[in-house]
């Protein structure tokens, strides 16, 4: 009885989320595989050897899988998925364009946005936008499975950083030639990546224009703190979409979270719910942003937040 995590990584370096899959995988009580599947990415497959617990990492070294791209990656799952009972990925969007892939190959049908195990066939999840948790059994001999990173705590690395696991190759599966990587467009942010930041300061339709947008900007910069937005502020141009937060966008758990001229839709809310503390700054009194903070603001963000940045910078 074997897990798989399928890593997220750049080739040379683990994404963050893997560390916490490590966790969620150990509740099974077996052991735990690693795919690494990338191109050049032995610095990858040896940091995720350092991790406690792990039994091998299998690296699919590949120019198929220089891109990551999901019909190559949902192939390669299925190759392997026969010598496990649980295949696990993040709940973001590296494992939604994967995994359900794999389960529609596998005619498996996948358990989305796990945030709390219960038995190795019982998996807890959010539903109505995060209004409401609800428990579900599988029955099917294999569990496929994505996972909320920000429900579990990170796994440790082994003492030392040493290579416990160890490292099998695997062949891949041959490019599929169903999709064709055209190009990467990178921001160049000076702001933390939102999914592990400890601060995040994010901004509602109610900053009214991508100019007025540079006020969350400056207060995030101010605390080293990431930016994020709702879905309305990104559908109105004026913030990137990699910034959005909710049931549609990212799902983080800051230890403190600043939510300026943002009501509280129920979307929204479902992704920022697991904040340490939550401070609102909002000119509605009866928004529903003030029911969940810890701390709330009734005022013009346009007033509140330079002064309080001015504060900081004393």
């Amino acid at each position: 009885m074997r897990t798989l995590i399928i890593a997220e990584h750049t080739h040379t370096k683990l994404g963050k989320t893997t560390f916490n899959l490590v966790t969620a995988a150990k509740t099974f009580k077996q052991d735990i595989d690693i795919l690494i599947a990338g191109f050049e990415c032995d610095t990858a497959a040896s940091e995720a050897a350092s991790i406690s617990g792990i039994k091998q990492i299998l690296k699919a070294d590949s120019k198929e899988y220089a891109h990551q791209l999901a019909e190559n990656m949902a192939d390669l799952v299925v190759k392997l998925a026969k010598n496990y009972t649980h295949i696990l990925a993040p709940a973001n969007t590296f494992g939604r364009n994967i995994l359900p892939r794999a389960a529609a190959l596998l005619d498996i049908q996948p358990v989305a946005n796990v945030m709390r195990i219960v038995s190795p066939d019982t998996f807890a999840r959010p539903v109505y936008a995060g209004n409401a948790i609800k428990t579900v059994k599988s029955k099917q001999p294999l569990h496929i499975l994505t996972i909320r990173p920000t429900n579990f705590t990170a796994a440790s690395r082994n003492e030392y950083d040493t290579e416990d696991a160890d490292i099998i190759t695997v062949s891949g599966t041959g490019d599929k030639g169903l999709s064709t990587y055209l190009r990467r467009v990178l921001s160049d942010s000076r702001h933390p990546p939102l999914s592990h930041a400890a601060i995040v300061v994010a901004g509602g339709k109610a900053l009214a224009s991508k100019t007025n947008f540079k006020l969350i900007e400056d207060l995030a910069e101010t605390l080293d703190g990431a930016v994020g937005a709702t879905r309305s502020a990104v559908d109105a141009g004026y913030i990137a979409n990699e910034h959005q937060i909710g049931q549609t966008g990212q799902v983080i758990a800051p230890d403190l979270y600043i939510a300026a001229g943002i009501s509280g839709a129920p979307q929204h809310v479902s992704g920022i719910k697991d904040s340490k503390t939550i401070i609102a700054i909002n000119t509605d009194k009866d928004a529903p942003i003030f029911n969940m903070a810890d701390y709330g603001i009734k005022g013009d963000l346009f007033n509140i937040l330079p002064e309080l940045i001015k504060r900081l910078k004393n």
